[in-house]
C-alpha cells in the first residue's frame, strides 16, 4: 500500500493539464484587457480625427454654420461605436479687436471598460480645438 502511494507521488502524467488550466484563464484575461484598451486608443484617434476635419471645416470661406460643422463630426468619426459620442460643443469668442474672433470645439467620448471578469472604469475622452475662421 504504501509503495503504490509513493509511486502516486512520484506519477507525474496530467500535471502539464493542471498547469494549462491554470494558466489559461490568466491569458484570456489579459488578451481581452488588451483588446479593451486597443478600442479606447481607437476610439481617440477617431475623435481626434473627427475634431481635427471639424476644425479645418470651419476655417474655409464661406464660413459653414454651427450645425454644418456639427455634421461634419458625426461623418468624420470612426471608432466610437461601443461608446457614446458627445455632441460638438462650440464657443464663439468675438471679444477684442479685428483677428482675435475664434471658436473653440469641444467634443467628449464616454466609454465603460469591461474586463471579462469584472466592470471596469467609464473613460471619458475630451478634446479641444480652437479656430480661427475665415473673415
Amino acid at each position: 500500500m504504501i509503495e503504490q502511494f509513493r509511486r502516486l507521488l512520484k506519477d507525474e502524467r496530467g500535471a502539464n493539464l493542471v498547469e494549462f488550466a491554470i494558466a489559461v484563464p490568466v491569458l484570456v484575461f489579459f488578451i481581452y484587457g488588451i483588446f479593451t484598451i486597443g478600442l479606447l486608443y481607437q476610439a481617440n484617434a477617431g475623435v481626434q480625427h473627427a475634431l481635427g476635419e471639424a476644425a479645418r471645416y470651419a476655417t474655409i470661406f464661406p464660413t459653414p454654420t454651427d450645425d454644418q460643422i456639427r455634421a461634419r463630426v458625426a461623418a468624420r468619426k470612426f471608432g466610437t461605436g461601443t461608446g457614446t459620442l458627445g455632441q460638438l460643443q462650440i464657443a464663439d469668442n468675438n471679444s477684442g479687436g479685428p483677428g482675435t474672433r475664434y471658436k473653440t470645439l469641444t467634443l467628449s467620448y464616454s466609454q465603460a471598460t469591461n474586463f471579462l471578469f469584472f466592470q471596469g472604469p467609464t473613460v471619458t475622452i475630451t478634446k479641444s480645438k480652437r479656430v480661427y475662421p475665415a473673415s
